[in-house]
């Protein structure tokens, strides 16, 4: 890109920098600059044998800034020198690789444990390869793409073929000329069904559909089957839940998807978004579709959905019928930095402030682009904290020392600087880490802490963030890493950001047989946090707004598909509670560089800020993940000890503290903390209580504590005029401008784990607790108690009561609350058995004559076993639903739990508020 349309580019996206000649070798941006040329002996994109690489699309993608980080990117990026197709490609549920005669497809369903029980892979296999008769593309190309979907292309100068592939899609929708349809398949098909242009065959224990012209017929020879197109030139196949699903997935055979997208907004402490796809009716009218529906997905949306269902590394995925769906979330908690309170040792805080402050060296020697960040992350998290206790000369040394190595890197020219790619589209900081030049790894986490550093110094000096300042740089940095634009022609829309799979991705080029992956998710947050505190102190609400979608979808992700908080994705026969690494085809317990349990349960908590509240939301997910730590490092923590108490507070902060005490004197932080932060936010939320992300409020920088059954309501106002902030549970705190508030209120604590978006809670409704001997009463009054439930006796009872527990409320009148749902919060405990997994069915008899007008049966809880309670609560998700609710008239409700699985017997917690089911009446 010439340096005078990188300056159109720039002006569109609202930054006007002075126009440079034309062969300029650095573009100004306000005060800073970047270059346009790589610093003399650095290198750019390379295959494996060091040789640079151009993108690998076609002349009708050329010059579209590529999306590299994303699942399919081994199409455009040509790591191997040998191969020029791409590597396993993980949509979900189905699997893809482009060979030289079309496109591979498995629908991987069986998880294998590898690497010593470490890493569970539902690795690509292929059941059939989709292609035209006689191709034989010399390579394979990306052609066109959108938010989650891709368009390969192959040509060997007679044949071409393009396919559209993506995540959630059952369809692989296929336009091809000069050849006609090939299907062939890895073993012999059974054919179940043949409807002239409609096949219906099985493949390696696998159900698909072919889809040929209206009037063509397909052949079958062998492993090879075929279809002339008719003069038409498309053509579809879809893999099927099950065979009697072929009528409803014929319906949308020819209604090709040809975009996706996603729409999100924050309002109210609400984040909702759509995602929908486009299409064209290639025969008929029909202009719908089927999307398969990721678990962070469908526990959000009251769309409805179908019975189908498929099987993938991240769990069950559910069908939806239709173009698009809408999630919606409980915005994330962000704050600049924990509230002060009266219990911090503010002479310990201001000399390990002073020690960080006024060191030698207070960037740790660090010279390249992430060990840079790590370093201002750790000074911008000081800033705060010397502000509040009063210590302004210290605030504001930091503040210089932040600023001074920010513009340093923000300025063109010296030994570090941002340099931008004409042909990849990214701006590469240099020197360069961890792949971040060479395979355009990371960004997200090595620019996440230069903007989230950025923010902090905003806070405190708005001037020095104006665009016609630095500012200018800050958001070329987000426009690289998390660009909200899909027209701006200089970088791609969310580089890393995998809307549909919920999370960002680390490599560039994706060329791995397990797919692309990512290993610290917590550094991914930084980013979305860091953009929630940047828009929010130069008041670019878009951006703000942007950093709280991007935290909230991939706070749930995390839980579910690094923390596994439901257990409801991890294979049964791997053996871990949690996963330092994500891969397309699975997880894994380790680390890019350690086997060391300490790393590979930290590196999904670093950098610890305000920004990683969201982490609190599923405090028995915490504990366990500790516990594991603990066993498979045969003790606590001894090297990242800090980061580990810190990610232990967030759920049992009473517990860090003690080892915060005990500990203090005699360890070394990891290199992006300090003692002074450490001994902050432990001291902090032992005072306040963990987060409680079940309330939330109107303004995206706010949080709520909990301890003992009181709130504490906090918020930050970057604004230049008081605010008054209001909460989801009616509280309201008035917030001065540019200032941090709080103030306390009566609340549930919650404690032990409440789900971050669990819909009606124990205070909403009509709350009904339980008592011993199979009683619902209003009466919050009541002993602790504990009811046995009886072992499954090694029988398989998922979805059917056996030797139930009954509770029941008779003679019960209420108004059905409008689009309230059931909602139950129950403590159970396995003791030390394994295996086991209880099960909840609520039932509704609206007339109390005797018939069940509704029931609603949620998926089981497998409970962990080490003695204590754990919280079973409707977070699991329904597993079955018949019947419609509407209002009571002297109905009954009856409460059911059961051993789904299981050899043994456990407990039910009783007569305690902890225990309690809520019903959607007034």
């Amino acid at each position: 890109m010439a340096a005078a349309a990188l300056a159109v580019a720039l002006t569109a996206f609202g930054l006007v920098p002075a126009a440079p000649p034309a062969a300029a070798a650095t573009v100004p941006v306000g005060a800073g600059s970047y270059s346009d040329t790589r610093p003399t002996g650095t290198s750019g994109p390379t295959n494996n044998t060091g040789s640079p690489v151009t993108p690998k699309v076609t002349p009708a993608a050329a010059g579209r800034p590529v999306p590299t980080n994303d699942w399919w990117s081994s199409l455009a990026f040509q790591r191997y020198g040998d191969n020029p197709y791409s590597t396993p490609m993980y949509g979900h549920p189905l699997s893809y690789r482009a060979v030289a005669g079309g496109l591979e497809i498995g629908y991987p369903t069986t998880p294998a444990v590898v690497g010593d029980g470490r890493q569970y892979e539902f690795a690509h296999q292929r059941d059939l390869t989709l292609g035209l008769t006689g191709l034989n593309s010399p390579d394979a190309r990306a052609d066109s793409w959108s938010d989650w979907t891709v368009t390969p292309y192959w040509s060997d100068g007679t044949r071409t073929l393009r396919t559209t592939i993506g995540h959630g899609s059952p369809f692989v929708y296929a336009q091809g000329s000069g050849g006609s349809a090939r299907i062939t398949t890895a073993g012999t098909p059974t054919v179940f069904a043949d409807q002239g242009n409609v096949l219906g065959i099985t493949v390696a224990g696998h159900h698909y559909a072919l889809f040929a012209p209206t009037g063509t017929d397909w052949t079958v020879a062998d492993t090879t089957i075929s279809a002339a197109l008719g003069g038409r030139d498309y053509f579809s196949v879809a893999v099927l839940p099950s065979p009697d699903a072929l009528a409803t997935y014929r319906k949308y055979a020819f209604s090709f998807v040809t975009g996706s997208r996603v729409d999100w907004s924050t309002a109210g402490g609400t984040v909702r978004a759509t995602y929908t796809l486009t299409t064209e009716a290639k025969e008929g009218t029909e202009r719908g579709t089927l999307q398969a529906l990721y678990r962070h997905q469908w526990l959000h949306t009251t769309d409805p959905l179908t019975p189908y269902a498929y099987v993938s590394p991240r769990g069950t995925m559910k069908v939806r019928e239709g173009t698009a769906f809408t999630t919606t979330q409980k915005t994330a908690p962000v704050l600049p930095a924990l509230p002060r309170t009266g219990d911090v040792d503010t002479a310990a805080l201001r000399g390990r402030l002073n020690e960080a402050a006024y060191a030698a060296d207070p960037f740790s020697g660090a010279v390249d682009t992430y060990w840079t960040g790590k370093a201002l992350g750790r000074l911008a998290q000081l800033v705060p904290l010397a502000d509040q206790i009063g210590e302004t000369a210290t605030r504001d040394r930091l503040l210089a020392l932040l600023k001074g190595r920010l513009q340093d890197w923000f300025t063109a020219g010296g030994a570090n600087e941002f340099s931008y790619d004409r042909t990849w589209k990214t701006l590469t900081g240099y020197p360069a880490s961890y792949g971040s030049d060479t395979e355009l790894n990371d960004h997200h986490f090595h620019y996440g802490y230069y903007v989230y550093a950025a923010a902090i110094v905003a806070q405190y000096d708005p001037g020095w963030a104006a665009d016609s300042a630095w500012g200018g740089m800050v958001r070329t940095l987000v426009r690289d890493t998390a660009n909200p634009s899909r027209t701006d022609g200089a970088f791609p829309f969310l580089r890393g950001f995998d809307v549909y799979a919920g999370h960002s991705w680390a490599s560039g080029h994706q060329g791995f047989a397990a797919g692309n992956n990512q290993e610290s998710s917590s550094e991914s947050t930084n980013l979305s946090a860091a953009l929630v505190l940047w828009g929010s102190a130069t008041g670019d609400t878009g951006l703000r707004d942007l950093g709280s979608y991007l935290l909230a979808t991939e706070g749930e992700a995390i839980a579910q598909y690094w923390f596994d908080a439901d257990g409801q994705v991890f294979p049964a026969s791997f053996g871990h509670d949690t996963v330092g690494m994500v891969w397309g085809s699975g997880a894994a317990y380790a680390t890019w560089w350690t086997a060391n349990p300490e790393e590979i349960h930290g590196i999904n908590v670093l950098p610890v800020t305000g920004g990683s509240l969201h982490l609190g939301g599923r405090k028995e997910a915490i504990r366990r993940n500790i516990a594991e730590m603990e066993r498979e490092n045969g003790g606590p923590a001894a090297e990242w000890r800090d980061i580990l108490w810190e990610f232990q507070s967030l759920a049992d902060p009473g517990a860090a503290k003690a080892r915060w005490d005990a500990g203090q004197a005699a360890y070394t932080p990891e290199a992006g903390e300090s003692k002074a932060h450490t001994q902050h936010w432990i001291t902090v939320l032992n005072a306040l209580g963990a987060p409680d992300p079940s309330v939330t409020g109107d303004l995206p920088t706010t949080a709520v504590f909990s301890r003992n059954g009181t709130r504490t309501y906090a918020a930050h106002n970057h604004g230049a005029t008081a605010r008054t902030v209001t909460f989801s549970d009616g509280r309201t705190l008035t917030v001065p401008p540019r200032s941090t508030a709080t103030a306390t209120g009566s609340g549930t604590d919650p404690d032990p784990d409440p789900d971050p978006d669990p819909g009606p809670g124990p205070s909403g409704g009509h709350t009904y607790h339980l008592r011993s001997g199979g009683v619902l009463t209003t009466s919050a009054d009541g002993t602790a108690g504990s009811d046995t439930v009886p072992s499954a006796d090694g029988a398989n009872h998922d979805g059917t009561p056996y030797e139930p527990l009954v509770y029941e409320a008779r003679n019960v009148t209420g108004r059905l609350r409008a689009g309230g749902a059931t909602a139950f919060r129950l403590p159970v405990d396995a003791g030390t058995a394994v295996g086991l997994g209880q099960q909840v069915r609520v039932s509704y008899d609206l007339t109390g004559d005797g018939a069940f007008d509704r029931t609603e049966t949620y998926h089981y809880f497998a409970t962990d076993p080490v003695p204590g309670w754990e919280e079973y609560h409707q977070g699991r998700g329904p597993k079955a639903t018949t019947g419609t609710l509407g209002d009571l008239r002297g109905g009954t409700v009856r409460l059911e739990v059961w051993s789904a699985i299981g050899n043994a017997d456990s407990r039910l917690r009783t007569g305690t508020d902890a225990s309690v089911l809520v019903i959607p009446y007034d």
